[in-house]
């Protein structure tokens, strides 16, 4: 086999790091490259040599080096590389001096910084360096500012106006983080922070403007503003009216509040900073990680107009599986390196890595990974209740939008159900649920006058009842409420209708966890030109606690 092309020559460096090992697992699966591994020690890179070589594609390589030594330049030079990604920091008040020698090697860059100084003054300081050598340098390439802004611009592709946007990332409490990390992110909590709020910039304290906020997929979760290059780049891409707010946040509610309560000293001046107490708060996080988990998450959201001036609300969200969140900030500069071995790069320059990537793009560097993503989008003002819960509404098949008109509608039709006995039996008893067999189905839709609706449906001489109600601060869900058992959907648009996913569950105020609930599936659907309908709800100790099927016609609608 002839040796690959060195201008194909990946170095990463930091690779033995967190979010390095994860790079280079991304790149170690491209058969056009040659992976180099970078490090200051090359017995950990040795080691995730070993694991990657595994599965591998493309050739692998290690090095030792020190990007702070006095010849660095010439011992990146001698690698010959054709792209360097930097996935060491931390970046905050660090200099450009690596990107630098890339440049002068013939190199392209790109780096995963958070820091918001950083990112800011990376194109006055790089970007003539850049067009002269006719490489690319990005900055940013992560979570934010790159996922965030390549969510964005999906979510309000063809508005006419952003009034808000926000984003927020909550990593699980059994996440990996070194004590670099937590020193970066204590340099500014407590410290004021210039932020875009209220239609004005202002000021406000670094983990501060704390929220209690929806991460789908995995609950509520605490978020407060984090000083990070979105609070300068939102703006300056997306021209909010009213606000453009960036936030981190904790998955325990003791770790998150608990530094919301120490950064008060260094609200009062106090205290400087909390960055001497890095070691002694990462040591905590360690105690009481075993009361969290390893998932995580982030969440983008913004509100406006639409083509049509009407009001939209959007929301791009990621939940992550134990393992796989560590992956999500190395996914940009995996998918922009992937881009310009593809030969379609961008024109020559550096800047921050904004409407570089599309959104597909970086994901598909994560398809592998138990991570699942999600885009909502609503229209508040709609009238109905399914109408407004999804924008896209008017493109559902006819028989769909009949049903779900936000409109008093009666629907007629045959359903088959079944179920398992015992516990199960009971249940379907007590609600009203049909026994296994056919039957005659009747379906009443009756709107509300908060926007809920209330459905009763028939199946032979069974009679259900139940309320579907609007989500105070979360436009793209509804609870379904029957009796004191309250379930949570998100309705998801497909080509043939929508599904029901289920997205939580409580008794009466009082949240459930996921784990002690049934296993539910739901679909509103059209198949030759008529409403057919699926439900199915097990559980692990009950069996199937009863599912079915059918199609409806309509009978009746009248206008509330």
């Amino acid at each position: 086999m002839s040796e690959l092309p060195t201008a194909r020559r990946i170095v990463v460096v930091g690779a033995s790091g967190v979010f390095g090992a994860r790079l280079s697992a991304m790149i170690a699966r491209w058969p056009d490259a040659v992976l180099v591994l970078a490090a200051r020690r090359t017995g950990p890179l040795e080691a995730l040599k070993a694991v990657l070589a595994k599965t591998a594609s493309a050739r692998i390589e290690t090095a030792a080096f020190d990007r702070d030594a006095p010849d660095m330049s010439e011992r990146l030079a001698a690698l010959t590389p054709w792209a360097v990604a930097d996935a060491a920091g931390p970046f905050q008040g660090a200099g450009y001096d690596l990107a630098r020698a890339a440049l002068s090697a013939g190199a392209h860059y790109v780096d995963i910084a958070d820091g918001r100084d950083f990112v800011g003054g990376f194109a006055d300081a790089l970007d003539a360096e850049a067009r002269a050598a006719g490489k690319i340098a990005a900055t940013g390439a992560s979570s934010t500012p790159a996922i965030t802004h390549a969510a964005l611009e999906r979510m309000t592709e063809g508005w006419t106006r952003i009034d808000t946007v926000s984003a927020a990332i909550s990593p699980g409490s059994r996440a990996p983080r070194g004590v670099s990390v937590i020193r970066a992110a204590l340099t500014w909590v407590g410290k004021p922070i210039r932020v875009f709020d209220q239609g004005a910039w202002t000021q406000a304290p670094g983990w501060g403007l704390t929220r209690r906020l929806i991460y789908p997929g995995l609950g509520r979760r605490w978020a407060s503003l984090a000083e990070t290059p979105d609070l300068d780049l939102m703006p300056a891409h997306l021209h909010p009216n009213r606000s453009a707010v960036m936030r981190a946040g904790m998955e325990l509610s003791i770790l998150h509040l608990g530094l919301w309560l120490l950064s008060w000293p260094v609200r009062w001046r106090w205290l400087k900073s909390l960055t001497p107490f890095a070691e002694l708060l990462r040591q905590g996080a360690g105690l009481t990680a075993p009361f969290g988990s390893d998932r995580g998450g982030m969440v983008v959201e913004a509100d406006g107009l639409g083509p049509e001036g009407e009001r939209r609300w959007a929301r791009w969200s990621l939940a992550a599986e134990p393992g796989a969140g560590p992956s999500t900030p190395a996914a940009p500069a995996a998918a922009l390196l992937r881009a310009l071995l593809d030969s379609a790069p961008p024109a020559p320059g550096a800047g921050a890595c904004v409407g570089l990537v599309s959104l597909d793009a970086i994901t598909a560097q994560l398809s592998a990974l138990p991570i699942v993503t999600r885009l909502e989008a609503a229209r508040p003002d709609a009238p109905g209740l399914f109408p407004r819960l999804m924008a896209d509404f008017d493109a559902l098949p006819d028989p769909v939008r009949w049903t779900h008109s936000g409109q008093a509608t009666v629907s007629e039709g045959r359903a088959v159900a079944r179920g398992s006995g015992g516990p199960a039996a009971l249940v379907r008893l007590i609600l009203g649920l049909p026994g296994k067999g056919r039957h005659t189905a009747r379906v009443e839709i009756t709107p509300q006058k908060d926007g809920a609706e209330r459905w009763t449906r028939r199946f032979g001489t069974s009679r259900f009842q139940s309320r579907l109600t609007p989500v105070a601060g979360d436009p793209g869900a509804f609870d379904e409420t029957a009796g004191p058992i309250s379930f949570r959907f998100r309705p998801v648009p497909r080509p043939y209708g929508f599904d029901w996913l289920l997205d939580g569950w409580r008794l009466g105020p009082v949240p459930l966890p996921r784990a002690w609930g049934p296993k539910v599936r739901g679909r509103s659907f059209s198949r030759d030109g008529v409403y057919r309908f699926s439900v199915l709800v097990a559980h692990p100790l009950a069996g199937l606690v009863f599912a079915y099927a059918g199609r409806l016609s309509p009978a009746e609608m009248t206008t509330p």
